[in-house]
């Protein structure tokens, strides 16, 4: 199921744990003389964080998920500002952000250059400025992967800017800054860290180190993610999902995603659905689909004996299949109070082109069996 020859590639260094976000101000002071910090909209959130930087500091919210516009306009305003490092303090969309405007710092050019799908696809050729990505959410592990992802309205798309130089010279992940998450947003991260972890360990592309890091984060979210939705105090619970994020980002940056993720960046830029809920809805969908297909072509296949494995590892039990991980998921769907994808407003007649386009994504080269146009179309149908 590995593969016999693989690289793995992650942030160049990780600092972890409890009340370590303290270190920031000595991490960045190693990296550059003036920083620009992204953060999201209401900055005064981490004032503490801020105030005692020690470099001259420029501030830029992110209100939302970010945009091609956005990442150019936070490029500029870096380079208007001298700035030499970027610390990026948030969730997904603020490390994006600052991965993206990091890569701009070294390479010049528009994020148009450099898109996937909408835009040119120019190669990344330098390494990009230093970045100190701090998680304040448990969920998407942007702080350790290779990629940024980016809406572009005019397309209905959101696509990624993507190399190895742009992976954070540093992850600094401190569980204590996800605790004033809500719950909706710890059920939407928390999701969306599990299925990163479950979507490499069944793809086509992982490997000896992947495996293991997926197998840790699917433990760490059968202990953590109920607990920290039903009290966010429960340090932890909030370790355990933010280990669970960490781990699931590396695990994704070396060995690819699937047909979730696939689906889920084309639903982000056709409705207002946030990444974790579109996650939530399309996984036990997504599941369904890939092993019905494999007991189907492959009924051998050492992915369904991964699906099963991966269903122990939620439910505690050592004897699990598939079916009974399914279960899990589909009652941790329900606790978490996620809703299917129609409450955000999509409709029966939009799946079609979802599963068109999803069709093409870079996510869907992990899945582990191919999904006709008809399959993506049924999963999409069944996550409304």
């Amino acid at each position: 199921m590995t593969a016999a020859a693989f690289e793995f590639a992650t942030a160049g260094r990780i600092v972890a744990g409890a009340g370590r976000a303290a270190e920031l101000p000595d991490i960045v002071a190693g990296l550059g003389s003036r920083v620009l910090v992204c953060t999201g909209a209401d900055p005064a959130r981490h004032g503490s964080l801020l105030a005692d930087l020690g470099l001259p500091a420029a501030v830029f919210p992110v209100a939302g998920e970010p945009t091609a516009e956005l990442a150019r306009t936070a490029a500029a305003a870096a380079r208007e500002h001298g700035a030499d490092v970027i610390a990026a303090i948030g969730g997904g969309s603020v490390i994006d952000l600052g991965k993206a405007v990091a890569m701009l710092l070294a390479n010049g050019g528009d994020p148009l250059d450099y898109l996937e799908v909408v835009g040119s696809g120019q190669k990344v050729t330098q390494l990009a400025a230093p970045c100190v990505a701090v998680p304040t959410t448990a969920g998407t592990g942007a702080e350790v992967t290779a990629n940024a992802v980016l809406a572009v309205p005019g397309h209905h798309l959101k696509a990624s800017l993507r190399s190895p130089l742009m992976i954070p010279r540093v992850a600094l992940v401190d569980p204590e800054l996800t605790v004033s998450c809500p719950p909706p947003v710890t059920a939407a991260s928390g999701l969306d860290a599990l299925t990163q972890c479950l979507e490499p360990f069944v793809s086509v592309r992982a490997t000896p180190l992947t495996d293991g890091l997926a197998r840790e984060g699917l433990r760490r979210a059968a202990t953590g993610l109920r607990a920290a939705h039903a009290d966010g105090g429960d340090l932890a619970a909030r370790t355990d999902m933010a280990m669970c994020a960490l781990l699931g980002g590396m695990a994704l940056a070396n060995a690819k995603l699937g047909a979730v993720h696939g689906l889920a960046g084309v639903i982000g830029g056709t409705a207002d659905v946030p990444h974790g809920m579109a996650c939530a809805a399309l996984l036990a969908p997504v599941i369904e689909a890939n092993v019905r297909a494999l007991r189907s072509v492959a009924p051998g296949s050492s992915v369904l004996d991964r699906y099963a494995e991966a269903a122990q590892l939620l439910t505690g039990k050592p004897g699990a299949s598939v079916e009974d991980g399914l279960a899990w998921i589909g009652e941790t769907v329900s606790l978490l109070g996620v809703p299917g994808l129609a409450a955000f407003g999509l409709g029966p007649g939009e799946a079609d082109g979802i599963a068109a386009k999803a069709a093409m994504s870079s996510s869907m080269q992990g899945n582990p069996v191919p999904l006709s146009h008809d399959e993506l179309k049924a999963v999409v149908l069944q996550a409304l």
